[in-house]
């Protein structure tokens, strides 16, 4: 299956739609639904030094580039800075040490994962904790961290540079800032958080928009002990459930494509080979202006993950 691209600013085609690993750390599962994905013709991995899996995604990437089943330049890579590694001393070092993990000499695309800088303990980047709590890193600002991130964008070790789960207002202040403009932020966005105007924003200063937790994040209560998360599953939306059988296509497809059509790239997280291969099936059909309206104005408005410090 071939999907579509969005430019990025840096000239690079960016995927339309990739495979997503949060929640992913067993080796068995991974390397099955990476081998399962690039099969299936994906070409956008997504993944994070936080999600402690870029390892096990190194190893299948050289085994389907060693073999000459996969060019390098045909794959985009997406990784992130924690955020226990914004201070300027730790970035350089945090970068090299996934790029080792992955067995690569460029990320195609990095951003910081979060806008909350955290500190870390002395000599490993494990989050520092004092009564329980993570401690805030008060002295490192967004611009400390790009600054380093340019230089090694202007080694070639990062081929683009972004952000996540900025809003709007830090999202506008660093690209005022920066030599370097991002290229593209990654936020949750699906029919329940469309994002209207952060996605503005974006579309006046050239940002591409990457969509996670596209189908609301099936999985999300799994990551939390309590499980409490805001109610809702866009998967279950009587709008959604019609459309899929209006186009004989999944409810999940239904949510994917209405986000690839407004140029979105969508990264849905899946372990199993079956649905990640009905994942990517989604451009062979076309949702009309009224059925994309449709979704657009679904009534509910849930956002499910916060970062707002």
């Amino acid at each position: 299956m071939t999907v579509g691209f969005v430019p990025l600013n840096t000239g690079a085609q960016l995927p339309l739609f990739g495979l997503g690993t949060w929640q992913v750390k067993d080796e068995t599962e991974l390397t099955v639904a990476l081998r399962a994905a690039l099969d299936a013709g994906y070409r956008l991995i997504d993944t994070a030094h936080l999600y402690q899996n870029e390892h096990i995604i190194g190893n299948v990437l050289h085994e389907y580039i060693s073999s000459g089943k996969i060019k390098r330049e045909e794959l985009f890579i997406t990784s992130k800075l924690p955020f226990v590694a914004h201070a300027p001393e730790d970035v350089a070092d945090c970068v090299d040490s996934q790029l080792k993990a992955l067995q690569l000499d460029y990320i195609d695309l990095y951003l910081i994962h979060c806008p909350c800088p955290f500190k870390h303990q002395d000599g490993s980047l494990l989050p520092l904790l004092q009564d329980g709590k993570l401690v805030f890193d008060d002295v490192t600002s967004h611009m400390d961290t790009w600054k380093e991130l340019e230089k090694l964008y202007n080694a070639k070790k990062l081929r683009a540079l972004g952000v996540s789960n900025f809003s709007a207002k830090q999202l506008q202040e660093l690209y005022d800032q920066a030599t370097v403009k991002p290229s593209n932020i990654q936020v949750e966005c699906h029919i329940y958080w469309p994002q209207e105007s952060l996605r503005a924003l974006c579309k006046k200063l050239g940002v591409t928009f990457t969509a996670y937790a596209p189908l609301g994040s099936p999985g999300r209560k799994a990551a939390r002990p309590d499980g409490v998360w805001p109610e809702g599953d866009p998967l279950l939306e009587p709008v959604v459930q019609q459309l899929a059988a209006k186009y004989h296509k999944t409810a999940a497809q239904i949510l994917i494509r209405h986000l690839t059509q407004h140029g979105i790239s969508a990264i849905p997280k899946s372990i199993s080979p079956d649905r990640i291969v009905e994942n990517i099936s989604t451009f062979d059909f076309h949702l009309s202006d009224e059925d994309m309206h449709a979704l657009d104005t679904v009534p509910t408005r849930t956002r499910l993950f916060l970062f707002d410090l």
